[in-house]
This record gives C-alpha cells, sequence and structure tokens, in this order.
C-alpha cells in the first residue's frame, strides 16, 4: 500500500513549464535594474555636466539697466560751520535779603510768572516794627525839645548853643525814624521786573542773611545764543550781523542778531563769547537750550555728492562705484550736509561714478 501511494504522489508532480520558471528570473532582474537606475541617477549619469573649463570671476554686483548715476566732479561752495552755545538769558536777576530775618512766606515756585512788583517773599518784620515804634517815640521826643527850645531862643531864654543840639537830636532821630521805615520794606521782597523764576534757594522758617540769593528771576522776551567762536570765524560775525540759529528746544530754527562779542579770548579754546539775541517769539526757550550758530566759511573746491548714495555697514561708510556695469563698494569719509546733497572728504575723485541709489546686498 505504501508503495502504491508514492508512485500515485510521483506521478501527481506536474514537470515545471517555461512561464513559471520566468516569472521566478524577471522579478529579481527588474527589481534590480531599478536599484541600478537609481544609483546611476544619483551621480548624475543622465544629467548634462558642467564644462570643465574655467570660468573668469567678475568683482562686484551687476548694474541694473535703469540704475541712476551720478559723476563725481569739484565743486566751489561755501560751505556753512555751525558752532554749539548755550541759551541765556539777556536780563538775569539774583533776589537777595537786605537784612537778617527769617523766612515768613514764599509765594512762588522755579517756574512760575512774575509781575513788576509782585510780591515774592515776606521776611519776620517784628523786631523791625519794634526799632519803627523806638525811633518814631524818639523823634516825636526831640521834635517836643526842639519846639521848646526854639520857643526859648525866641524869647530870649536860652543860648543860641542849645537851640543847635536840640536841633541836632531831632535831625538825628527823624534820620533814625525814615532809616526805620526803609528797613521795614525790605522785609518784603518784590520782583523787579516782568519774568520768569528760574530758581529758589529758600523756604519758609529758613533764615536770611544779606547777600544770600533767594530767588532767580530771567526775562523770556531777552533770550539769547551765547556760543564760543573760534577767532578766524569772529572776522564773519560782526555786531549787528542778521545769522541763524537753531535749537534743540524747541527743534525749530530762528533768526539772530550779533549783539556783542566779548573782548577776551579764551587763551585754552582759542574761542570769543558771542552773544546772539533771538529774534522773534521766544517764549518757549529756556536757559540752558543747546543751540547751535551757523556761520558761512570760505568758498573752497570740494567733492559733493546725493546724500541717498551713502550707505552704512557698521561703522563704515560707503558708495557704490560703477565701472564696466559693475557696481563695487567703496569705503569713504562724509562730511557736512548741503541740503539733499553731503560733502565727501576722502574715497572719492573727480570722474569716478557712483549710484544715486545702492544696490542692496544680499
Amino acid at each position: 500500500m505504501t508503495e502504491e501511494k508514492n508512485n500515485e504522489e510521483i506521478k501527481s508532480e506536474a514537470p515545471p513549464t517555461p512561464g513559471r520558471v520566468w516569472g521566478r528570473i524577471a522579478k529579481p532582474l527588474v527589481g534590480l535594474a531599478i536599484l541600478v537606475v537609481v544609483i546611476l541617477w544619483s551621480v548624475g549619469v543622465f544629467r548634462s555636466r558642467t564644462s570643465s573649463e574655467r570660468v573668469e570671476y567678475q568683482a562686484g554686483l551687476a548694474v541694473p539697466p535703469n540704475a541712476k548715476l551720478f559723476t563725481v566732479k569739484q565743486e566751489s561752495i561755501a560751505p556753512r560751520v555751525d558752532v554749539v552755545g548755550t541759551v541765556a538769558s539777556g536780563v538775569k536777576v539774583n533776589l537777595s535779603a537786605r537784612i537778617p530775618a527769617y523766612v515768613k512766606e514764599v509765594f512762588v515756585s522755579a517756574g512760575s510768572p512774575v509781575k513788576k512788583g509782585q510780591q515774592l517773599i515776606t521776611l519776620d518784620d517784628r523786631e523791625i516794627k519794634e526799632q519803627v515804634t523806638a525811633a518814631e517815640a524818639q523823634f516825636k521826643q526831640a521834635e517836643t525839645e526842639f519846639n521848646r527850645a526854639r520857643q526859648l531862643f525866641d524869647n530870649k531864654a536860652t543860648t543860641e548853643q542849645a537851640l543847635t543840639a536840640a536841633q541836632s537830636m531831632f535831625t538825628a532821630a527823624r534820620a533814625q525814624w525814615d532809616r526805620s521805615k526803609i528797613m521795614l520794606t525790605y522785609a518784603q521782597i518784590t520782583s523787579p521786573m516782568d519774568g520768569v523764576v528760574t530758581d529758589r534757594r529758600i523756604e519758609p522758617g529758613d533764615m536770611a542773611n544779606p547777600g544770600q540769593v533767594l530767588l532767580a528771576i530771567y526775562d523770556p522776551a531777552n533770550m539769547q545764543l551765547e556760543v564760543p567762536v573760534p577767532a578766524r570765524l569772529l572776522a564773519k560775525l560782526p555786531v549787528g550781523q542778521a545769522v541763524e540759529v537753531t535749537l534743540d528746544r524747541p527743534a525749530t530754527n530762528f533768526q539772530g542778531r550779533v549783539r556783542q562779542i566779548v573782548s577776551e579770548i579764551d587763551p585754552l579754546s582759542r574761542t570769543q563769547l558771542v552773544k546772539v539775541h533771538i529774534e522773534g517769539p521766544s517764549s518757549d526757550v529756556l536757559p540752558g537750550t543747546f543751540g547751535r550758530l551757523w556761520v558761512a566759511d570760505d568758498i573752497r573746491q570740494t567733492i559733493v555728492i546725493p546724500a541717498s548714495a551713502i550707505y552704512s555697514v557698521g561703522q563704515i561708510e560707503l558708495v557704490q562705484v560703477v565701472r564696466d556695469q559693475r557696481a563695487m563698494r567703496r569705503a569713504v569719509r562724509s562730511g557736512p550736509k548741503h541740503g539733499a546733497s553731503v560733502e565727501i572728504l576722502s574715497g572719492l575723485d573727480a570722474g569716478d561714478v557712483v549710484l544715486v541709489k545702492p544696490i542692496q546686498e544680499n
């Protein structure tokens, strides 16, 4: 039975056909072919290769066809020189006490506007009032004695010497009384002018001594710019000359006029102090404001380019010089501005061509 069964199984196994054999071989071959193609693609077999010839390097950036160019040339200009100074009032008053006394009241603070004759400070005047009362009593007694001596002299009941002595005592008593009344007015400190309080250095209860500054007042309608001007520029600033002044606060330009030149040269800075009166409304100008005085310097030859042609990389100022349709950057050092142009102190020569609007570098 066993042999018959084995014979039947052997008979049931059919021999492999050619199609089945090819199917078993084709799958691995296709996979291998795809792998080879992927490897060849990755190494660039199917892409065009760059020529091995040497490519010449071109410096700078390509200039766009519509770029605006500027040709550098020498120009004659009269540059304006700015000289810095400080604003001060032409009229400033420091108020101090004329008698030693305690401060009773202070009616103003720093920044308060005041009028001429306005009461600012009251001092303790009790002691002075007592002196006035005593002086008045002495005056009245001296007056009585003088009238009595004169009546006796008219009646030839006394000597001329006694009359003269009584008259002297009467005159001295009257002077003492007048002086005490004047001293009483010193207890009331008033403003000597229209102005603004710029400094308050006293408070109620403090002791005011003669000569001690209690308040400072300035005239806001009489402001001036005080500028230490180099000696070489003084000839361009005669007294009465109209000038231009620029202030930081308010940030605007003012017309000024040279009012005074101090006749003394600073031996360290070689400058003279020039006082320029600020014309027009100057109520908003405060003492101590930073300002500039503009002075026209001598005409000279220089290079001026549009300010838009300059850009900065860090602390370095650059322009883009055009040559053979390529823009190459070059370091420059700029000077004073003249409107929309700026003076170039170094870095460019006449004949150079620069881009008015530099190309943005990536």
